[in-house]
């Protein structure tokens, strides 16, 4: 079929809906809300409320194991520059903690593989509103995509990760406003055996470090085979080996290599413009024109125009390289910035040492792993300053059953960039051998541009990386 000369023309309706229609295109301007029941619900067993009550950063869970995420909030965020106002942002909320009441990014989410995860939500503020869990297999009423479920008043979302990996979570309706103003965050799998590790039969932590496995390792998914870091994985299991301790039906830490010290990127860029319009949902809207998709009139013209002059590393805003005064003061990327263990899913909570870190702070030999997200509206280039190896893109671990046979872990050299679009991840190792006082380089490229390549380079950021 010929896209620019098709054969058969099919007839569209405008996006906007003529007086009286109730149908699809009505949705997307008149929502319900609605708060249907979760269709074949099934007991949750996801750990981590609980280990977040017992650790004191939360409240208990309103019923076992359940997990509350709310949305629509407004924030209004200072900028490095102090501008007038600030830039505004739609925000997540848990209501049973006080830390992740309204942040940028949202609290990162954290289950481990195979607990059947329940999350309670209510959508705030103008509608329509989802939350889609990127990455995830859920059911269509599960899954928070448009169209394919419903806009929520309140909903109890059911999914079970079958996959460790870095994935995220976002309001899927006007989702390019959206997930622009801030209604994201990470959602993280871990082993079978993490959190449940941490609590006592009694509901009390032990001396295990919240989010780490049951040998007192935090693990992630990788096959590091043919790579130099393939002595991490000294004890190889696959994925079929029995778990010696009969908790689960196989080895739950199949697969998979420790380590010492993790670190979430999470790269963003803002257009100023976009915010000042915030506060009003139907800006984003179009005015039909005589031909759907083609000449329909845009608010303000803005739609399709997106300038970014505001840029962030985790919800840390980076001052423009003209504005450092000395090499070195890379924006306010502090040399120790580290996600609260409020926002974190309890990682950091009750072992020193363990926190998220967005700048690297370790030592000679530790295994450094690093998880990378572009949320930005154009590439984001990151550069190393040593070797890396990549073990995992968009969530799924490389050469990993049932994908081993089609793709494989690989070197990335120090000083070779690696390339990201919207909404793209990856996940990657670094085991520094020596001391070093440097950073990695994330480049935000404006896409738009006319020039050739991937886009003119708009703003440079830099993550210091200190290895004692």
């Amino acid at each position: 079929m010929s896209v620019a000369n098709p054969r058969v023309r099919i007839r569209r309706r405008s996006v906007e809906a003529p007086a009286g229609d109730v149908g699809m295109w009505v949705k997307m301007f008149d929502p319900p809300t609605e708060s249907p029941p979760t269709p074949e619900l099934i007991p949750p067993t996801n750990p981590v409320p609980e280990v977040m009550a017992a650790a004191g950063l939360t409240n208990s869970p309103p019923s076992p194991h359940l997990w509350e995420t709310d949305l629509l909030h407004g924030l209004s965020a200072a900028t490095w520059d102090n501008r007038p106002g600030g830039l505004e942002f739609f925000t997540l909320d848990q209501p049973n903690n006080r830390a992740a009441s309204g942040t940028f990014p949202g609290p990162t989410v954290r289950i481990p593989r195979g607990a059947i995860f329940h999350s309670s939500t209510q959508g705030k503020g103008p509608p329509p509103h989802t939350i889609h869990w990127h990455g995830m297999e859920p059911t269509p009423m599960n899954d928070g995509v448009g169209h394919c479920s419903m806009e929520i008043g309140s909903y109890t979302y059911q999914f079970q990760p079958n996959f460790m990996g870095f994935y995220f979570y976002h309001c899927h309706r006007n989702t390019v406003q959206h997930f622009e103003f801030g209604l994201y965050g990470a959602l993280i799998i871990h082993t079978p055996d993490a959190f449940h590790a941490s609590l006592n039969p009694d509901g009390t932590l032990n001396s295990i470090p919240i989010g780490a496995s049951r040998d007192g390792n935090f693990r992630v998914a990788a096959n590091l085979k043919g790579t130099p870091l393939a002595r991490l994985q000294r004890n190889f299991r696959p994925l079929t080996a029995r778990d010696p301790r009969g908790e689960f039906p196989t080895d739950p830490h199949a697969h998979t290599v420790p380590y010492d010290v993790e670190a979430l990127w999470v790269v963003d860029d803002r257009d100023s413009v976009w915010s000042d319009i915030a506060s009003d949902a139907r800006e984003f809207f179009p005015a039909h024109g005589s031909t759907p998709g083609v000449d329909d009139q845009w608010a303000r013209g803005i739609f399709n125009e997106y300038r970014s002059d505001y840029w962030f590393v985790t919800g840390i805003p980076v001052v423009p390289l003209d504005r450092v005064k000395r090499l070195g003061n890379v924006g306010r990327i502090r040399a120790r910035a580290v996600i609260p263990p409020g926002l974190n899913g309890g990682i950091g909570a009750n072992a020193p040492g363990t926190a998220t870190q967005v700048p690297i702070n370790a030592r000679v030999n530790d295994t450094i792993l690093i998880r990378v997200l572009d949320a930005a509206y154009n590439y984001a280039r990151i550069t190393f300053p040593a070797d890396v190896v990549i073990i995992a893109f968009d969530g799924r671990a490389l050469g990993v059953p049932p994908f081993g046979r089609y793709n494989h872990s690989f070197l990335l050299r120090a000083g070779t960039p690696i390339l990201l679009s919207t909404a793209r991840r990856f996940d990657c190792l670094m085991r520094p051998t020596r001391p070093m006082n440097s950073f990695a380089k994330v480049e935000f490229l404006d896409t738009q541009s006319r020039s050739r390549g991937p886009g003119r380079l708009r703003q440079t950021a830099r993550i210091p990386i200190r290895i004692r």
